[in-house]
């Protein structure tokens, strides 16, 4: 009988409890809308599989609050002693989230990955990127109203950026306490842009504007300036703009910084290719992997299950939501004066997802005009949303971080 009840005493039917349950079931969510309905796979599968290993009991894998390592005189334990006491993700999570450098490497790779040409053809369609930004900062003041705090509202409508890196740094810095919630909400909502825009463009715009050809209105009103050589502009584009940046808002050099560096090796060509090879391959991968199982391994039932997490979901998708309608508006207001009118998808693309957002939008127009084809008119707006979040996430650290 004893070795029958060290045999039990072993296994975790004893400690699974119906929190431990909840906790499966929303790993599994994400893993079924990362696998079966590949909804950003690279992302949803490390952070579901995170989700499961923090919350399989007895295995003690979650990540204990900052209270657990901070020694008397306000430091923490050095990473030996945290990887010792607390195992593998613990030590991921305080060397390369809490100190908030995954956050830029991703964004490194996201810049050698983008081809800010659409946009610098188009630069007139990157101010409806910024018209976008709107949900972070209403949800900012509704949070504000509703009880949480100016940091932890900050971070709630960050994911209005639709940026999840953005939002994991900017809630590192102002409410750390919320990294798990804040993380899967934006993830998830990143996820479901496919969703999303065409459920806000729907109530939003008549069938009128959706058919709005963009490229018959260049054929009416032909653009007056075409930039003669596109090759040194895109070079000369990321050093300056880094510059003007760091000099208006320095806050937000960590993330738009490294988004430049990256899109600049990409762009300088068979010099620098190399750099941007490992940028945007084993670099960015090996960071997506410790950054989504770091980040899912937060997700204790402890943390998740509270109103407060609950209050982040609803707030996020608000603040999406809200993100969307800013730009189809700004859109909708521009041609009520302009003869070049623009298709207002356009403008629901000023999101940071790229190129989720713009290709869920060609695929709306093309619904409606089978030769309506907007991809590269999106592109223009939706990377001028990726540098309005980050620049976005650098005021709200600049206001309220410090």
């Amino acid at each position: 009988m004893d070795i029958f009840s060290k045999l039990f005493e072993m296994t975790a039917f004893g400690i699974v409890t119906y929190k431990t349950v909840i906790m499966w079931a929303i790993a599994f969510l994400l893993l079924f809308l990362g696998i079966k309905k590949k909804y950003e796979p690279l992302l949803l599968v490390p952070i579901g599989f995170g989700v499961l290993l923090a919350n399989f009991p007895g295995a003690d894998m979650g990540i204990v609050a900052a209270e657990n390592i901070e020694l008397p005189d306000g430091h923490y334990k050095n990473l030996f002693e945290i990887a010792h006491d607390y195992g593998i993700l613990n030590y991921l999570y305080y060397a390369l989230i809490k100190t908030g450098f995954l956050p830029p490497i991703i964004f490194m790779g996201v810049g050698a990955l983008t081809d800010f040409g659409p946009m610098l053809r188009n630069l007139k369609l990157a101010f409806f990127g910024a018209a976008a930004q709107i949900g972070i900062f209403s949800v900012l003041i509704v949070s504000m109203l509703l009880g949480f705090t100016i940091n932890e509202a900050a971070s709630l409508g960050i994911i209005g950026g639709a940026d999840g890196p953005t939002a994991i740094y900017t809630t590192i810095i102002l409410a750390p306490h919320l990294l798990g919630p804040i993380a899967i909400a934006a993830y998830s909502y990143m996820a479901l842009v496919p969703v999303i825009i065409p459920l806000v463009a729907n109530l939003l715009m008549t069938k009128k504007e959706f058919k709005i050809n963009m490229k018959q209105m260049d054929k009416l009103y032909p653009p007056k300036h075409q930039i003669k050589n596109i090759k040194t502009v895109k070079i000369v584009f990321p050093i300056v703009l880094g510059t003007v940046v760091a000099i208006f808002v320095p806050s937000s050099v960590p993330l738009l910084g490294m988004l430049l560096f990256g899109n600049l090796v990409k762009e300088i060509g068979s010099s620098t290719s190399r750099l941007a090879e490992a940028a945007n391959g084993p670099i960015m991968n090996t960071a997506t992997i410790f950054l989504g199982l770091s980040v899912g391994a937060t997700m204790t039932s402890e943390v998740f299950l509270s109103p407060k997490t609950l209050g982040i979901v609803v707030g996020g998708f608000i603040a999406f939501a809200i993100s969307i309608a800013g730009g189809i508006v700004a859109v909708k207001v521009y041609n009520l004066f302009a003869k070049k009118k623009i298709n207002p998808l356009v403008g629901a693309t000023g999101l940071s997802a790229v190129p989720m957002a713009s290709r869920v939008a060609n695929e709306v127009a093309l619904k409606h005009d089978s030769n309506n084809h907007i991809l590269q008119y999106c592109m223009a707006s939706n990377i001028s949303g990726v540098i309005g979040s980050a620049v976005a996430a650098g005021v709200l650290i600049s206001l309220i971080g410090g």
